[in-house]
């Protein structure tokens, strides 16, 4: 089963617990970001291009189980940067596990043949694998050769040791669907329990900005995959079956930017994992003063080519939660590839973006150096 049980049951209760106490927005899946720094410098990333001091920065322990008991989403997906150079990755992960969260860390896996005897198998706990494609397209989306090999090495280990693998895919323009389709097969027959696929962002600070899809060629591009996959269902996915469906293009879904939020080392980061456009100190001031209306497809610039899981998988989840009759419907016969799509979001009144993330930076710089010094006058 490409999900476990456990977990389909677990946040199935929660969501129509949120559903009959009127709650209209809740989170699903916690990002937390315990650190921002890598042992890989991709051109699609646009979290590495930080000062020194900020990618020095790391959450505590005791912050980032803080954060999962403030936020209480069922699932949390802990990114970065590369989590696991952050010495305290085990315990941050051991005190999830304790709370009852589905933890599912994310990792190039570079580092995880070596860290693997740090952690134990549970049903609470995934490795998420960073798999860009075939070795050839991976080694070049991450910018270093080598590297596929290490993570497949990486994986295999994983499974002979009873833990649960999933690999993370992010697709990009000139993808091939032939291609993807063939990679998506080999990483069935290495064993692994699931894969998670999704359009790249366009981040704005990433070193390569010529690569990223905009919506019509993302939804041509699944609808090439899945057609090539038995309309999806030769693989096994850790998504819905409806945010599939929405990948092809036959949904007409806005984001739900709350159900997968962000906390990183700059506090809870306003509005999404994908754009940060401002910071708090706390989960209910996210929730209660963010301006949610002003972001989105057709509300904001930035917004405009997104169907990043992050942000659709949540409105899925609900309309799954909704219509299961037609979630279950799409699951068995698979992704619908040809015919008319489902009508776009109009562009037209969405206002322009902002660019506000060197003020973020220059602040927190601030806050920096002035601690520096009491620092030296305490030693």
């Amino acid at each position: 089963m490409s999900v476990p049980l456990s977990q389909i049951v677990r946040v199935g209760a929660y969501v129509v617990k949120q559903h009959l106490i009127g709650n209209k927005r809740y989170p699903l899946v916690l990002m937390l970001e315990p650190l921002f720094r890598c042992n890989l410098a991709c051109a699609g990333c646009g979290k590495i291009d930080y000062p020194a001091e900020i990618l020095n920065m790391r959450i505590s322990v005791e912050d980032a189980l803080a954060a999962a008991d403030e936020c209480g989403a069922p699932v949390v997906s802990i990114a970065g940067g590369e989590p696991l150079l952050h010495k305290e990755m085990p315990q941050i992960v051991e005190g999830l596990i304790k709370r009852k969260k589905f933890v599912y860390l994310c990792t190039n896996a570079l580092l995880m043949e070596k860290k693997l005897d740090q952690y134990r198998p549970s049903p609470f706990f995934t490795w998420s694998v960073h798999l860009d494609g075939d070795r050839e397209d991976h080694d070049h989306a991450v910018c270093q050769e080598g590297v596929y090999d290490k993570a497949v090495a990486a994986i295999r280990l994983a499974r002979e040791k009873g833990f649960r693998v999933n690999i993370n895919t992010t697709l990009f323009a000139g993808a091939e669907p032939e291609r993807v389709a063939r990679f998506f097969d080999d990483v069935m027959a290495m064993g692994v329990n699931a894969i998670t696929v999704s359009p790249g962002y366009a981040y704005e600070r990433a070193p390569d900005q010529q690569h990223f899809l905009n919506r019509r060629k993302t939804k041509d591009l699944f609808r090439d995959i899945f057609r090539r996959g038995d309309r999806g269902k030769r693989w096994r996915f850790s998504q819905s079956s409806l945010f599939l469906d929405f990948l092809a293009g036959n949904q007409t879904y806005k984001c739900t930017p709350w159900g997968n939020p962000c906390r990183n080392v700059f506090g809870w980061q306003r509005p999404c994992y994908l754009l940060g456009e401002g910071y708090v100190k706390s989960f209910r001031e996210l929730m209660e003063e963010t301006d949610w209306d002003s972001y989105g497809t057709g509300n904001y610039e930035k917004c405009a080519d997104c169907m990043v899981h992050c942000g659709y998988e949540a409105t899925a989840v609900m309309d799954s939660v909704r219509n299961p009759l037609k979630a279950m419907r799409i699951a068995m016969r698979g992704v619908k590839v040809e015919g008319e799509m489902a009508p776009e979001i109009a562009m037209d009144k969405q206002r322009p973006a902002e660019y506000v993330f060197s003020r973020h930076v220059e602040e927190t710089m601030a806050k920096l150096s002035h601690r520096k010094p009491q620092a030296s006058a305490a030693e």
